[in-house]
């Protein structure tokens, strides 16, 4: 079994190269940057930190490249993306009144011992709007795929060939950030399989695809839903886990209140916080975090795993 290893952003303090020279690999390393959308050529950067071994999957590109000579695939998606897209507002007016009503029920002052029982009331119906969006994806995807079913020859499948030889010849993986939305759809759309004795290293956007559930959050919006949101799937490598990247910059970890209704809204995940120059390892196949790992307990407060 090989490692997983999830990193902070690698925008201001870059460890990508450090950690993947500490594997001492000797082999091809596959790049999937989907997530850059129309800059996913543009890894010249990446390529040096993986020493001129990587080779880039093109994922997006790909992509396109189907999209321009299958209209059938085409219309497919794009029927897709205007379904979700209206799902995910309906799911966004439902989550926000849930979640409302959580911090009202908490700040109502209780005599006779019910408050306790409303606010878990309450916690549960959030968790029932969560079900009911990943209830409602789930059954998008399966008419997608049943109305986007292509020929396995043609140019799908060709990509995916090529996609599946290139990945056969590497020894690791690299997935970086960019738009959630977009790597997670790529990978997707090619069915993009890594194997458990590939290496995988991972950040932001890239880390949060290996787990199974991917939450979007940004708690200094200055409008819209400003709850938490489940937005999708992922690849389930890292099960039971939630990567909160950028942490610091994104949530009030200083708010212990805001913080516990995260953390026991999604009390069967771990919220992993992975901010500037964090690297967690999971070896041998691994799904444990491993010590020194910083999560949001449910007291709403930063915790470090492992610390006495």
């Amino acid at each position: 079994m090989s490692t997983t290893i999830l990193l902070g952003p690698q925008r201001f303090t870059t460890t990508v190269g450090s950690t993947v020279r500490a594997l001492e690999l000797t082999g091809r390393i596959a790049m999937v940057n989907s997530g850059w959308e129309e800059r996913e050529s543009d890894d010249a950067e990446l390529a040096g930190h993986l020493d001129g071994r990587g080779v880039n999957l093109r994922l997006h590109h790909r992509m396109l490249d189907v999209l321009a000579k299958d209209r059938h695939v085409a219309a497919a998606v794009l029927a897709f993306r205007d379904r979700m897209d209206e799902l995910r507002a309906f799911y966004g007016i439902r989550l926000q009144a849930a979640i409302d009503a959580v911090q009202a029920v908490a700040h109502r002052t209780s005599l006779h011992a019910v408050g306790p029982v409303a606010e878990e009331a309450a916690m549960e119906a959030v968790r029932d709007v969560d079900r009911w969006y990943a209830e409602q994806l789930a059954e998008l995807y399966r008419s997608t795929r049943a109305l986007a079913a292509s020929d396995e020859n043609g140019t799908v499948g060709w990509h995916q060939g090529e996609i599946g030889a290139i990945l056969d010849e590497c020894e690791a993986v690299v997935i970086a950030g960019g738009n959630v939305r977009t790597l997670l759809w790529t990978l997707r759309f090619f069915d993009v399989t890594m194997s458990r004795e590939q290496t995988v290293v991972a950040w932001s956007a890239g880390a949060m695809a290996l787990t199974d559930k991917v939450v979007l959050f940004h708690d200094f919006t200055p409008q819209g839903v400003t709850a938490a949101e489940v937005h999708d799937t992922g690849l389930g490598r890292l099960p039971g886990l939630i990567a909160l990247p950028h942490a610091k910059r994104r949530l009030q970890l200083d708010d212990h209140e805001r913080m516990s209704v995260l953390a026991r809204r999604f009390g069967e995940h771990r919220l992993l916080l992975l901010d500037d120059g964090a690297v967690v390892r999971f070896p041998d196949g691994a799904t444990d975090l491993p010590p020194g790992a910083r999560v949001i307990d449910r007291t709403g407060h930063v915790s470090v795993v492992g610390a006495a």
